[in-house]
């Protein structure tokens, strides 16, 4: 079984929540801001990579929300995803610059608009960290400790 360590961003604008429509396996797919943690990078840094690569935006992030555990059913490949968050006063105007090419376009979109997307959701995390979000479960970003230099 391999294993991949992803981080993922939820960006919430009032009621609406900032999703990525990519291409992944010949499909069209929605995610969170998302991606792999990169050899040598912390969890912080790789975080807002993945947010500005796939959205242009250059956010603090405020809090974690969950670490999550996911085995893709299609692959078996196990996933540790470390879901983070941020606010934002309105929807801003993206400017993907993901370097793999995957990502199709950004939207803002309600809680509901993001649950109606069903399957065509990249994995049930997305639904899970937003849930866990909205009930404010929440732990300071001071909690992840990079490794000693």
């Amino acid at each position: 079984m391999s294993h991949a360590v992803t981080l993922a961003v939820i960006v919430r604008a009032n009621e609406r929540f900032l999703m990525v429509e990519e291409w992944q396996q010949g499909k069209v797919m929605f995610n969170q801001p998302a991606g792999h943690l990169e050899p040598g990078e912390n969890l912080l840094d790789g975080a807002r990579r993945e947010l500005l690569e796939e959205t242009g935006l250059a956010l603090p992030l405020t809090e974690a929300v969950g670490v999550y555990q996911y085995t893709a059913p299609d692959n078996g490949k196990h996933f540790v995803r470390f879901t983070f968050c941020t606010e934002v006063a309105e929807p801003l105007a993206t400017y993907p610059q993901d370097p793999d090419g995957d990502i199709i376009r950004c939207h803002w979109l309600t809680l509901a608009e993001i649950a109606a997307l069903g399957d065509r959701l990249r994995s049930p995390l997305i639904l899970a960290s937003l849930q866990d979000y909205l009930k404010g479960e929440r732990f300071p970003l001071s909690a992840l400790k990079p490794a000693p230099r």
